[in-house]
This record gives structure tokens, C-alpha cells and sequence, in this order.
């Protein structure tokens, strides 16, 4: 069956390539398969890449490069002096795709607007399960069912979020993957035929590129979208080729094969940044790696335990064989390049002998443990395995035996963050909208454990901290009180924090107007090729 995949690659991209003739062709050599194609039910990068940045729209956006929000799907909105009423006036003429499975009636509506979030919010909402074993991980996590009080259609161009407190980040949020709109239309003819499960794997949006065809772990095409409201894109087909090995990916770049590579390897970029035929872009970024222990399983839900476990891993070996001096040691969950990070904090000491003491008077002894390891490369970790190899030789030190596991990266998501998972997870984090909260209330608080909170960690004090924040508008007092939960998290050390890595974007010279985004995705609307 690999055999199959790898042949089916080959000669799907080959005929791709011999289309660039009579077409301007762009392909992207992904790093991983997407889980599905509505980006409400995911959180992973790799797939949103694919999903809610080519073929989705939001409410409002992200500018190219920056968190800062402009209008999107709406033209401009207003918010109530108590800041729990947004009212959003949605621009008219917005057409969804027309693809070869749907052809819309009507333009964008806030009929759209309401079903896009209702499904998310609602339990008893025909589609809030209608994939097998999916959830709206990140609606949740976020806490949105209990944020959000209501979703009304004003007009057909005007929709109105009520609100049952003040959230600072929420217009932010809005611009966030999740958060991408979906047609009624189209789910209403899904449901009526009991094909709903089609709207995760044959998808329509309003968005830059037009959704073609998908080649299961070899090839995902889409056109662009001749009818996007910001006007058509330069190139006329887009193609992500799926590689899920780095180096492989690097060849493929150098050969001319593919024009754009996520997540070089460390010890590939020095080669890549001297072909002429290439450039290579590169920033810090918004990003933290981490080891989740599971509080909920014993020995681990001891704080001293887990800090024990902590004070046994050399960080700084595992940035300098994985990274090779391209990234820095993590000490709290966020990155140093955002507000609010708390330099004052104390890392762990790297002390495998103080350790083994540690685990012994917490009643610890022979304690055999699972690192679980990625199985792709993200930005926040090229790799996984050897990372996970590292902490096995360290924790070794310390009389801790680690059997390192790993997974497809979709079933990977889908069981690391089980409540009755066992061991500890690699995993980590880009940031989605350049807000503190995206990072310590979503991947830490309470709302978001079975899901974003793969350390299955609830603390009632940290979570107040994150709750008052969230209802806070000024920022420096925002800044105290996140400043405040970076203090007790490293006390009750959920996770291992790595590192936070510089991303670099190997691609083509011929490539232009391709933008590194803070948030971490790939974005081709705006980008050309040279003939």
C-alpha cells in the first residue's frame, strides 16, 4: 500500500507540473495529510494550511504578516459600551464556490454566519456530531457554548453576537481557523440527501482557491476561486504534494518539483540558503514544544513528581541536536516575543541525580513511563523521535524507564488528548492570534481538558487568573494577571516546556509575495511564480 501512495504521488504531480504550460501552477510539498477538511472540528496546523487558509473566509482577518485584524466576510462591525453585544454588517455580493458536487443560489448571508457558530455551540444541533468521533476541539477549549449567549440574524447582512460577559480577545478569535464560514446552503442539501459527512471531505467556502480533488496521503489540488470577493488569484492551480519526510522535501525543492517547503530539516538549511535557485525565508516563532504529563493518572498527578521529571531532561541538548542553534530552551508556556511572558520565572535545573532523590521522597521508584513522539514535523519540533530519544537517555539517569510510542498524526491528535491517556505527549503550539489567552487558557485552562489540555491539568486558582484576564480590557492589568499564572504554572509543572524555534520557509526564487504569518500558517492568496 506504500508502494501504491508513493506511485500515486509521483504521477499525480507529474501530470500537475506538465499542466504549467497553459496554467500558472504552484506547488506547496506538505508536510502531513490534513484530518479532514471542515477546520471547526481541528486544531492542527497541517490542516488548516490545507482547509480554512485556501478555501475558507472568516468574519475578519488576519493582515498578511501580522495579528492585527482588518475586515473579512464583514465590511465593519460595532461593539456595546458593556462589550457583550457585537453587531457585524457582512459585505454584500460575497459568492460561495461553485464545484463540481454543489452549485450555489445565493450569495453569503448571515443565515451562514449563524450556522457556522450554532453548530458549534449547540449539542442538540443536528450537525454538532455529525463526524464520526469528531468535536469542535477548539470551540470548546476556547469555551465559546458558555461565552457565547446568542447568534441572531439581524438582516440578511447583518448578524449580532450577544455575549453573556466582556472577552478581550474575542474579535481576535474571530479571525482564528475555527471560525472559518460555511454554507447553509450546501449543508442543508447534505442533510437532506444523509450525506452530512460530505462536508468534511468535499468542501466549499468563499475563500481564495476552490476545493478539486484530495488523493489520500499523495495530493490535494484546488483552483482559484474565480469569484473571490478580493479578486482572483495569480496562480490558476494550486497543489499541496503530501512529504512527510523533511529531506525529502528538501529534494523535492532543489529539484524543482515542488516551489514551497514547510519545516526544513536544521541540519538542511545551511544547503538550502546556498543554492541560488532558492530562498529561504525565517523569523521567531510564536511557539512553544512541551511535555504533557496526564494529572490524572498517578504517579503523575504529583506536583513533585512531574517537577522531579522535569529537572531530569537536558532542554538544551534536545534544542542543540534537533534545532542546531535555530531555536532557544523554553521556561513558561509562552513565547519570549509576547506580552505579558514573565521573565522572572526560574527554569528547571538540569539535575538527573537531584531527580531520582525527588522521585524517591515522593514515594516513587522504578517508575516506567510512555513518551509519545510526533510523528510529523511542526515548527515548534522538526523531530519528534529524536527529541523523545534524549528524554529516554535522561530520564534514564534518573531510574525512569521510557518506552517512546507514536501514531498516524491524526489518530495521534485524536487519542493524546484522551482523560485515560497514559504517559506523556510531545507536542506544542503555534500561536493563532497573537493574545496570551491563546496559549495559556487554551491549552491549560479547565474548559479546555479532554481536548487542547492534553495535560488533563485543572487548577482552580490558575483558571480564575485566566478567566479574569479574559474579562479585562486593559492590557496592563491583563499583564499582571497572566504574569501571576506563569508563576503557578511552573510551580505545578504540567509540562516539560522545550523549546520556542525560529521557522524558516524554504522556496523557489521564482516565488513572490509569499509572507511568513506570526500564527504559523501557510498562506498562498497573494502569492505568484515567476513563468
Amino acid at each position: 500500500m506504500k508502494k501504491f501512495s508513493v506511485l500515486l504521488a509521483a504521477t499525480a504531480l507529474a501530470s500537475v507540473m506538465a499542466t504549467s504550460a497553459w496554467s500558472k501552477t504552484l506547488v506547496y510539498c506538505s508536510e502531513g495529510s490534513p484530518e479532514g477538511f471542515d477546520p471547526g472540528l481541528y486544531t492542527a496546523g497541517t490542516t488548516f494550511d490545507a482547509t480554512s487558509r485556501t478555501i475558507y473566509s472568516r468574519l475578519v482577518e488576519f493582515k498578511h504578516g501580522s495579528t492585527e485584524v482588518e475586515p473579512g466576510l464583514a465590511e465593519s462591525w460595532t461593539v456595546s459600551d458593556d462589550g457583550t453585544v457585537y453587531t457585524f454588517k457582512l459585505r454584500p455580493g460575497v459568492k460561495f464556490q461553485t464545484t463540481d458536487f454543489f452549485t450555489p443560489t445565493r450569495d453569503l448571508n448571515a443565515d451562514d454566519i449563524v450556522f457556522s457558530f450554532e453548530r458549534q455551540l449547540k449539542a442538540d444541533n443536528p450537525w454538532h456530531t455529525y463526524v464520526a468521533g469528531g468535536s469542535y476541539e477548539y470551540a470548546a477549549g476556547m469555551g465559546f457554548p458558555d461565552l457565547i449567549k446568542s447568534v441572531e440574524k439581524v438582516d440578511d447582512l447583518t448578524v449580532k453576537f450577544t455575549l453573556n460577559h466582556p472577552e478581550a480577545p474575542f474579535i481576535a478569535d474571530l479571525a482564528m481557523d475555527f471560525a472559518s464560514v460555511l454554507s447553509k446552503e450546501y449543508a442543508d442539501k447534505l442533510q437532506a440527501d444523509g450525506k452530512m459527512e460530505q462536508m468534511n471531505q468535499q468542501p466549499l467556502g468563499t475563500g481564495p482557491f476552490t476545493f478539486v480533488a484530495y488523493q489520500p496521503d499523495a495530493v490535494i489540488r484546488y483552483k482559484a476561486n474565480d469569484t473571490y470577493f478580493k479578486g482572483k488569484e495569480k496562480i490558476d492551480d494550486l497543489v499541496f504534494a503530501i512529504t512527510s519526510d523533511a529531506s525529502v522535501r528538501a529534494q523535492k525543492l532543489k529539484a524543482g518539483e515542488c516551489h514551497i517547503m514547510p519545516y526544513p530539516n536544521a541540519a538542511d538549511i545551511k544547503d538550502l540558503k546556498a543554492d541560488s535557485n532558492l530562498k529561504v525565508l525565517e523569523q521567531p516563532g510564536l511557539n512553544v514544544a512541551y511535555l504533557a504529563y496526564n494529572t490524572l493518572v498517578a504517579p503523575f498527578d504529583k506536583a513533585e513528581v512531574r517537577r522531579a521529571l522535569n529537572m531530569a531532561v537536558n532542554k538544551q541538548a534536545i534544542v542543540d541536536a534537533v534545532f542546531q542553534g535555530s531555536a532557544q530552551v523554553a521556561k513558561n508556556p509562552i513565547p519570549p516575543t509576547m506580552w505579558s511572558y514573565n521573565d522572572a520565572v526560574k527554569d528547571d535545573e538540569y539535575n538527573p541525580d537531584e531527580a531520582k532523590k525527588m522521585l524517591e521522597a515522593a514515594g516513587v521508584k522504578d517508575l516506567s513511563m510512555k513518551i509519545w513522539a510526533m510523528p510529523v514535523s511542526r515548527p515548534y519540533m522538526l523531530n519528534a523521535r529524536r527529541a523523545a530519544e534524549l528524554m529516554q537517555a535522561d530520564l534514564a539517569k534518573a531510574g525512569v524507564k521510557a518506552e517512546i510510542v507514536t501514531h498516524e498524526w491524526a489518530e495521534y491528535l485524536k487519542l493524546s488528548s484522551a482523560k485515560e491517556r497514559d504517559g506523556a505527549v510531545i507536542l506544542g503550539w503555534t500561536g493563532d492570534n497573537g493574545d496570551p489567552d491563546n496559549f495559556m487558557d487554551t491549552l491549560l485552562g479547565c474548559s479546555a481538558v479532554g481536548g487542547n489540555n492534553r495535560a488533563q491539568w485543572c487548577n482552580k486558582e490558575y483558571d480564575d487568573l485566566m478567566t479574569k484576564a479574559k474579562q479585562t480590557a486593559d492590557v496592563a492589568e491583563r499583564t499582571k494577571l497572566y504574569e501571576q499564572a506563569q508563576v503557578i504554572f511552573k510551580k505545578e509543572a504540567p509540562w516539560a516546556t522545550l523549546d520556542h524555534s525560529t521557522e524558516f520557509v524554504p522556496m523557489s526564487a521564482k516565488v513572490s509575495g509569499f509572507v511568513q504569518d506570526p500564527v504559523g500558517v501557510h498562506r498562498f492568496d497573494g502569492v505568484d511564480i515567476a513563468e
